[in-house]
This record gives C-alpha cells, sequence and structure tokens, in this order.
C-alpha cells in the first residue's frame, strides 16, 4: 500500500494535482484512463485469440503464462487507474478499518470449512458412483440429482458457517435469504417448476437412460436426463430437449418397459376370397418369420370392411423392441405374407370404383335454353304477373 500510494504522489505531480485525494476530472486522467482501458482490453483480447485459434497446439506452461500475463495486465492497468485518480488514500484507510490481523484466524477457518466441504461433497460423490454400480435401483439420473442436492446442501451450511464467523446478525442474514429467494422463486418459476419435476421423474422413474420413448409429438431414445431438461434422440437423428415440466405433464410412452413390443400390419383381400382360409396362410407365413416370438402367438383378425378389400390385421410380437427391429421385422412380415398370397393364389386387390348412371327423377333442374331466351321469358313472367295484380 505505502508503493502504491507513493506511485500515486508522483502521478498526480506529473498530472499537475496539488494532491493525491484531489478527485478533480481533468483531460490528462481522462486520457491517461482510456489509455490504460485501450491497452488492457486489447492486449487481453490479442492473448484470448491467440490462445483460442492455438487451443490443440499451446503446451500447459504457456497457457499458464499466458494467463499470467493477461492477470498482470490487469491488475497493473487497475493500480494505475487508481492511483491517476488519487484512490490510494481512501484504499489505505479501507485496508487499516479492516483490521485484517485480527480477522486472519476466520480467513483461515473459512478456506479449511469451504475445503472440507468440497472433500465431502466429493466423498459423497464417490459413495453415489459405487452404490449405482452396485444397484440397479439408482441409475445416472438419480446419482446425478443426489449428489447435485447433497452438494448444495453442504455447501449451503458452510457458507452459513463461515458468514457467521465474520458477522453476528445472522438472523438478518435469514431475513434476507427468504426474501431474495422469494424474488427469485417468483421470477424463476419455470426453472423451478422443472426442477421439481426432475425430482418426480428421479422418483417415479418412468423410464430411464436407453429406452424408446414417445413423448407428444416426439420419439425416440433417450440420451441423457438432467435435473431440468430430458434429451432424446429422434430416429432421424435430432437430438430434442424437453423440460422435464413438460414431460411430467404429458402422457409418456415407454415401448422398451416390458421388453417386448406388438406390431399390426393391415392386408386387404378380395371379397370373392375364402377369408378364414386366408387368415390361415397369413398367420402360417408370420411364424416362420425368425424375428417374431412364438409367445404371444401371432394372430390374424377381421378388422373391417374397405372401399375394394376385406382388411385383416396382422399382428405379432418382438422382444428388445427399437425402431431398428420393428422396421426390419415389419418388412419381414409384409414380403412373407404377400409370398404366401401370391403361392396359394389369394388376391390382393388394387384401389377400385364402380361407375354406373341413373336417369333423373327429380330435384333441381338446369334451363337447357340460350340465357337470352330465358331472360325473354322471366320478363314475360313479370309482365303477366303485373296485369294480374292490375286485374286484382
Amino acid at each position: 500500500m505505502a508503493d502504491l500510494v507513493r506511485i500515486d504522489t508522483v502521478l498526480s505531480s506529473l498530472l499537475g494535482q496539488s494532491s493525491p485525494g484531489d478527485i478533480t476530472v481533468t483531460p490528462e486522467r481522462v486520457a491517461v484512463t482510456l489509455g490504460v482501458l485501450f491497452v488492457i482490453i486489447v492486449g487481453t483480447h490479442l492473448l484470448g485469440r491467440f490462445r483460442r485459434h492455438r487451443a490443440g497446439e499451446i503446451a500447459p506452461l504457456t497457457n499458464l503464462a499466458i494467463s499470467t500475463v493477461i492477470a498482470a495486465l490487469t491488475a497493473s492497468g487497475a493500480f494505475t487507474i487508481i492511483a491517476v485518480w488519487g484512490l490510494s488514500g481512501a484504499l489505505v484507510d479501507a485496508y487499516q478499518s479492516l483490521d485484517l490481523g485480527a480477522q486472519l484466524p476466520n480467513v483461515m477457518l473459512s478456506i479449511i470449512i469451504l475445503g472440507g466441504a468440497y472433500g465431502l461433497s466429493d466423498f459423497i460423490g464417490q459413495v453415489l458412483k459405487t452404490l449405482a454400480s452396485d444397484q440397479d435401483a439408482i441409475g445416472d439420473h438419480e446419482q446425478e440429482v443426489l449428489y447435485r442436492s447433497t452438494q448444495v446442501g453442504i455447501y449451503a451450511v458452510a457458507i452459513l458457517v463461515v458468514l457467521g464467523l465474520f458477522t453476528d446478525n445472522v438472523e438478518g442474514l435469514f431475513v434476507g435469504a427468504g426474501f431474495l429467494g422469494l424474488v427469485v422463486g417468483m421470477a424463476a418459476r419455470q426453472t423451478l417448476g422443472a426442477v421439481l419435476a426432475g425430482f418426480v421423474i428421479m422418483f417415479s422413474r418412468p423410464f430411464t437412460v436407453g429406452d424408446w420413448i414417445v413423448v407428444g409429438e416426439n420419439e425416440g431414445r433417450v440420451t441423457e436426463i438432467t435435473i431440468m431438461n430430458t434429451r432424446i434422440r429422434t430416429f432421424d437423428g435430432e437430438l430434442v430437449v424437453i423440460p422435464n415440466d413438460t414431460v411430467s405433464g404429458t402422457a409418456v410412452t415407454n415401448r422398451t418397459e416390458n421388453g417386448r413390443l406388438r406390431i399390426e400390419v393391415e392386408v386387404g383381400v378380395d371379397y370373392e376370397s375364402d377369408l378364414e382360409s386366408a387368415a390361415a396362410v397369413a398367420q402360417q407365413a408370420v411364424e416362420r418369420v425368425d424375428q417374431v416370438l412364438d409367445r404371444p402367438e401371432p394372430k390374424v383378425v377381421h378388422k373391417r370392411v374397405g372401399d375394394s378389400a376385406i382388411v385383416l390385421g396382422v399382428r405379432f410380437w418382438i422382444d428388445n423392441p427399437s425402431a431398428r427391429r420393428r422396421w426390419k421385422t415389419q418388412t419381414a412380415v409384409i414380403e412373407a405374407v404377400v409370398s404366401a398370397f401370391e403361392a396359394e393364389e389369394i388376391k390382393i386387390p388394387f384401389p377400385q370404383r364402380e361407375l354406373m348412371a341413373r336417369a333423373e327423377t327429380g330435384g333441381f333442374r338446369l334451363d337447357e335454353r340460350s340465357p337470352r331466351e330465358a331472360d325473354s321469358r322471366q320478363q314475360t313472367a313479370g309482365a303477366d304477373v303485373s296485369t294480374d295484380g292490375g286485374n286484382e
């Protein structure tokens, strides 16, 4: 601090000030301040740009040296500005009023407390990882939520203890923290809703990472579940991020929960075909497909009378459901059924329309005469009506 006061005195004399504490706006002070800020901004920008462009080539020691130069440049610029504006005396008075010698034990104890909180949170994280590796009940999402919640609780207690070392008005701190929490809660209702929904998903476990789910219009495989959102990878390769409050408020279909999935393929047969025989041929064809499960066994049902055919529903099951496995099995089933129908000469009809003519027996009829004749007839009918009215 004494060195800073001497620098302040020298700069004040160079800038023509009567005393270091004279806070008078002069062109010299403004020019020196702008020059120092320009040097700091340009220097840090150039060094940061050099670091970004050579990110994969810079050695760790070189990277540390660049950080040291940036810190030194910023600190020297700050001290220069303080000295130029004559603020060193105020800083010395503030430093002396702090009485850091008496506060040194509290500072050391605070460092120990915060370090212990960090070590305890890391230990708990390792314990959770060990439990998660031994048990299936704790997944990645549950592990992360428990770890973050425990970490926040440990740091909150540590910070309160540290604040208690430097002040006796702990009750006022609690009141201020409660008011601040109320304000933050009202300003971040949606975020807090997503966080609470993350806890709901953690305890209810409607799905886990790797499951094939459908959330509203989004369908894909779950890649990550965080405290804020759920991420799924669609079958088009797109990454969809869904807030947890949206997930908890929407119907979720989990297609991998039971380990098997039922698929239905519709096929139409001609009206003149033997429906029982066609259903039996289709069922035998499906049973010969390797990916189709024997239990539950495939079923063929009569679904509806279509415009051109009787529609049969071919239903079968697959295990370890995935999009690739579903489409592969469905393709194999369609090929097997079509081949079986061709071999048994069962017709799969094309869409057909039946056209017929009928005589016009009533209803609205258009006048076939020309528009001029129709207008003439209208005028004549109007004159007849007027004449009849006059006779009356």
